[in-house]
């Protein structure tokens, strides 16, 4: 039986993989791929609504400068994401005295 953290594990490759490859590269994500999966997947990062943002996000994460998104990198962004939310998180325990 696998446990909840292999699930997540197997979910991010999942998702990562439906996106990549619809252009170029099956294993990286293009720019369009990437606001693709960012505009179904993680709609609170607002880059459906802001360009500009695709942009700087792709250029954060593309540590190699190839103009892609290769699993490593994506992994990077779902990190620090995941960070946030938890910092996020902890902070209104705070406020609501928890």
């Amino acid at each position: 039986m696998q446990k909840e953290t292999e699930d997540a594990m197997d979910t991010l490759i999942r998702i990562f993989h439906h996106y990549s490859g619809k252009e170029g590269d099956r294993h990286k994500l293009s720019k369009g791929e990437l606001k693709e999966l960012l505009t179904s997947e993680l709609p609170f990062s607002k880059a459906p609504k802001d360009p500009h943002l695709v942009d700087k996000i792709m250029k954060d994460l593309d540590s190699n400068k190839d103009n892609e998104v290769d699993f490593h990198e994506f992994v990077i962004l779902v990190a620090a994401l995941t960070v946030a939310c938890n910092d996020f998180f902890e902070e209104q325990l705070k406020k609501e005295g928890f």
